[in-house]
């Protein structure tokens, strides 16, 4: 069992930390699980540097916070469909991840966190940069918040995940990356709160992004589309966010609830694996 110290290092002002004296490899005691949840909440964005394990101890770290998804569109392993194989190969650029989002926010009970661990790191780029919707909630002005509080926004997979958009062989089987055709997945729309709150911390949080969000129910186009735009600009000013450089063996979470990611892609010439898992949520209120 590992050691119940464990030791916090922040990342950045405004969320973020690495995580000292925990290896992942063993067996955690509830004492030092408990100390790892308070700091995911706390933080936002969890890193764990030079971890040795195998999928099996991933996917088993992932559960102590939860059931794990099963993705409706994006393929899993043969072995564990909870875990997706993130794999870029050298010569081409990533399609992955690339725009600030909240991992599945289309999904009705969109996912708590992410959990995704580096095989196969490039010398340089492929950082990961992540955004406290927190942080941008708090720095709004109140008319602004009491503007918000209480709209609805319409969420869906369709810009991301149709054919015509994200590419046809991907779901031929032909990429790194394989998808599979489900036209309800892909092309239903959820309605979520444009403005949530925390369900453990009690704190408030933006919650649309450019990725998944569709629209503002009950404003037209215009308004819809120019609230969304200063939002999204709004949410990741430099003073909302930390970055993550990766090196092998680095596994890093975050908090889908509070926190949207955004994977740079800037290492064409380099080949990238890792390995993601999500942890199921619960309907946003």
């Amino acid at each position: 069992m590992t050691s119940s110290k464990i030791e916090t290092r922040p990342l950045s002002g405004a969320l973020g930390a690495e995580v000292v004296g925990v290896d992942l490899s063993r067996p955690l005691d509830d004492v030092t699980f408990g100390a790892i949840r308070r700091a995911f909440v706390d933080f936002g964005v969890l890193c764990f540097r030079e971890q040795q394990i195998t999928p099996q101890q991933q996917v088993a770290f992932a559960r102590r916070f939860g059931a794990l998804d099963v993705h409706p569109i994006v393929n899993g392993t043969d072995d564990v469909p909870e875990l997706v194989r993130v794999l870029k190969p050298a010569g081409e650029s990533a399609s992955f991840g690339v725009g600030w989002h909240s991992d599945n926010s289309f999904f009705e009970q969109p996912s708590l966190g992410s959990v995704l661990y580096g095989m196969t790191i490039p010398p340089y780029g492929g950082d990961t940069l992540y955004a406290s919707m927190e942080k941008a909630y708090t720095a709004l002005s109140e008319p602004m918040k009491r503007f918000l509080d209480g709209l609805v926004a319409v969420h869906s997979a369709s810009r991301a995940y149709d054919p015509k958009n994200t590419g046809e062989h991907k779901y031929r089987g032909e990429a790194p990356i394989t998808y599979r055709f489900d036209e309800q997945a892909i092309y239903a729309e959820v309605q979520h709160p444009v403005i949530r709150t925390h369900p453990e911390s009690g704190r408030k949080s933006i919650y649309v992004n450019q990725m998944f969000t569709q629209r503002i129910v009950g404003l037209p186009e215009g308004e819809s589309r120019a609230v969304l735009g200063f939002l999204y600009d709004h949410c990741v000013r430099p003073e909302f966010t930390c970055r993550v450089r990766w090196q092998t063996g680095t596994l890093t979470m975050w908090d889908n609830r509070s926190v949207q990611h955004y994977a740079v892609d800037d290492y064409q010439a380099f080949e990238r694996l890792l390995y993601r898992v999500t942890i199921c949520g619960d309907r946003p209120v």
